[in-house]
């Protein structure tokens, strides 16, 4: 029997969704057990991903949870490599600092730019913030591992 979908993955209220954000189409394994997940293209090629804090993100103090925050910095700082290049990567290392909560119910957002090229190895550092308030930033070292089919 396959596992039930979990309530956030179909309960999705996208009515207070910033403008230019799109769901993306995760509807399977990670992505479908952190998600509903969002991204909208910047200018000069950026983007920005983003999630709504939910109930399934907190921790016993109703702020985002650090795995979350520690797994939304790996598919965020990870994807400037595949941003708009198709190519498949994997996390070599992670290195987040968190700097101040995201409570239930935050919009959370997070971009990276690509700091270093070395082989198939790549350097990103990124941040996550909400509003005006700065949560985490990092680091991270990512393999190329080929194309995406």
């Amino acid at each position: 029997m396959a596992d039930p979908v979990p309530d956030h993955a179909v309960e999705d209220d996208e009515r207070d969704i910033p403008e230019g954000f799109r769901r993306l189409p995760w509807r399977s394994g990670y992505g479908l057990t952190v998600g509903p997940l969002y991204e909208r293209d910047e200018a000069a090629g950026g983007f920005t991903r983003a999630f709504r804090v939910g109930p399934h993100h907190t921790n016993m103090l109703n702020n985002c949870h650090g795995g979350m925050l520690m797994g939304f910095a790996d598919v965020t700082f990870g994807h400037i490599i595949s941003h708009r290049t198709a190519l498949n990567w994997i996390t070599v290392r992670l290195m987040v600092d968190f700097i101040a909560g995201a409570p239930l119910g935050a919009w959370v957002q997070g971009t990276a730019r690509l700091v270093a090229a070395d082989g198939d190895f790549r350097t990103a550092e990124g941040r996550i913030w909400t509003g005006d308030t700065l949560v985490a930033t990092g680091t991270g070292i990512f393999k190329v591992i080929g194309k995406r089919f």
